[in-house]
């Protein structure tokens, strides 16, 4: 792959960046910890919101808890990708974990609403460090055969975390306070500091001695430009970039997320936040092109690879939508269960997804990471559509079911592409590759909440009459004894069909990532490899110092 390690002192090629199983089992041990604290502090404030707008005030606002989160990583992430590939790994995940922190405490600190979204954001833009870097450094770590392993590890730890973060958050909140939702996380991440600090040993390789990431400088230095390991100027930092990234990134998915919600879609609001969003990704193309060494360079979208598994995970974060947002409120509105219960039958896709992930390396290796993953995303399709066709109202088993075919499908998907794109690009290209899949599977989550809320809220209006929203619906049903038996069924129907809407809008989206897969990605993707082999040197390159590519299979 791109990993290319350099060879080490006695001219043995070591087993990874750090060169030592145990060094490298620490490292393992890092970044799951570090995956931990992303994955956990998006779901664990779920459930303890009302003693935080008991104790601070704000409930007009508080969604902001959840949404500025996830905007600042969504709007960082290109950003760390690039800083990966220039100033090295270590670094970034040095200041995530240490922004992250800072985050946590300060938002222990928070004196009102205000204050408490304001240092959720400066977690989220540690975070978006985190997510990147992570994914990254695991595919640094092993050679293709072994890839599956420690990526299945980081979707169990990520499915964990969105399985306990409800549960634990309820739990301090109810017996101690809110603010220790931010303060455990101190403890957490300072081991997983300790060990990166400690262990990881990461050194760029020696293919393209002038490319952006090749020996070059760390730390500091590393952010405001320096010179390369055989003594050449490196391009200062295209921090310009990186602030319109920002700009227009936060622009847009603030529509995204409170178009429909906050203000109405056509409100002054809506159209102001599109507008400049516009006008910012025409700056951001202009800046772009003039910059030596631009934050989101062009290859990204002229290789045919990149391209099509960009769209596709894309796709992927907008049927995800589907089943997140959507089945608790189904759960509990139209099949009586309690939050908790209602939270067990979405949490079952968590258990059958780390499995197919870990292994349909068995299948990319015998028919290629496309189509391994266009079965995936094939299967998902089906599942989705067959959504509407349970009974009304189902038993808990029948979606609990749909959820667990829904993650062995997603399972052998998503995990493929990762694998099979970083496995396409060279050590100082993967940050940026990495980054940019994982952008685009967050932007699709913020247009698939967007449309899917639209789609839902359309049936129910449609439904009911007037206006109508699933939450307000949500919350009727769940004071049912006010109503008539006549009633309260009526609106569970109404509910019952929005939801059948938003899953077949899920499996539409599933088909198109499905076509993105087939018009556009390589029937084989162009792997580089990672081991020696005919004309190339110890370090896994040709003799003329390039990479060495073969096509997949």
């Amino acid at each position: 792959m791109g990993e290319n390690p350099q060879v080490s002192a006695s001219g043995h090629r070591p087993a990874g960046p750090q060169g030592e199983t145990g060094q490298r089992g620490s490292v393992v041990a890092a970044l799951m910890l570090s995956m931990a604290l992303v994955a956990l502090d998006g779901t664990i404030l779920s459930t303890s919101v009302p003693s935080i707008v008991a104790d601070l005030g704000g409930f007009s606002i508080f969604s902001w808890l959840f949404a500025g989160y996830l905007l600042a990583i969504t709007v960082s992430l290109p950003v760390y990708g690039k800083l990966c590939d220039t100033v090295g790994r270590k670094p970034v995940l040095v200041f995530g974990i240490v922004l992250f922190l800072l985050g946590s405490v300060l938002c222990a600190m928070a004196w009102n609403m205000g204050s408490l979204i304001a240092f959720r954001i400066i977690q989220g833009l540690g975070g978006g460090a985190l997510q990147g870097t992570v994914h990254t450094i695991a595919s640094d770590l092993y050679p293709l055969k072994e890839r599956p392993r420690i990526q299945s590890r980081l979707s169990i730890v990520w499915g964990v975390s969105a399985v306990t973060g409800p549960a634990v958050g309820g739990v301090l909140a109810t017996y101690a306070d809110w603010r220790w939702i931010f303060l455990i996380n101190v403890p957490v991440g300072l081991v997983a500091l300790w060990l990166i600090v400690r262990q990881l040993r990461e050194s760029a390789p020696g293919v393209h001695a002038n490319g952006p990431g090749a020996g070059g400088t760390r730390g500091i230095r590393g952010f405001l430009g320096g010179r390369t390991a055989d003594g050449s100027e490196r391009a200062p930092i295209d921090w310009l970039g990186a602030l319109t990234v920002f700009a227009a990134g936060t622009a847009l998915l603030a529509a995204l997320v409170q178009g429909g919600i906050a203000w109405s879609w056509f409100s002054a609001p809506s159209l102001a936040l599109l507008g400049t969003g516009a006008v910012l990704i025409v700056a951001l193309v202009l800046i772009e092109r003039r910059a030596a060494e631009p934050m989101l360079p062009g290859w990204v979208w002229r290789r045919p690879t990149i391209a099509a598994v960009n769209l596709a995970l894309c796709g992927l974060g907008v049927l995800m939508t589907a089943p997140a947002v959507f089945l608790p409120t189904y759960a509990q509105s139209v099949m009586g269960l309690d939050p908790i219960a209602a939270g067990l039958v979405l949490s079952v896709m968590t258990l059958s997804w780390p499995v197919t992930a870990a292994w349909s390396n068995r299948i990319y290796n015998r028919i290629g990471f496309r189509q391994t993953a266009m079965i995936g995303v094939g299967c998902a399709a089906l599942v989705l559509a067959a959504f509407p066709l349970l009974p009304y109202p189902p038993s808990p088993w029948q979606p609990a079911l749909m959820m667990l075919l829904l993650g062995a499908a997603l399972g052998i998907f998503q995990l493929p592409l990762i694998v099979g794109v970083q496995s396409t690009v060279v050590w100082y290209e993967r940050g940026v590759t990495t980054a940019s899949v994982l952008f685009y599977r967050q932007i699709g989550q913020s247009v698939g909440a967007a449309v899917f809320g639209a789609v839902g809220n359309a049936v129910l209006a449609s439904r009911l009459g007037g206006t109508s929203d699933l939450d307000s619906v949500s919350r009727t049903l769940e004071d049912s004894d006010s109503l008539s038996e006549e009633a309260a069924d009526g609106l569970r129907r109404a509910v019952d069909a929005a939801v059948d809407h938003v899953f077949v809008g899920g499996a539409v989206a599933a088909v198109l990532a499905l076509l993105a897969l087939l018009l556009l990605a390589p029937r084989h993707f162009p792997v580089i490899d990672d081991e020696p082999g005919p004309g190339q040197n110890a370090e896994g390159t040709a003799d003329d110092g390039r990479p060495r590519e073969r096509t997949e299979g």
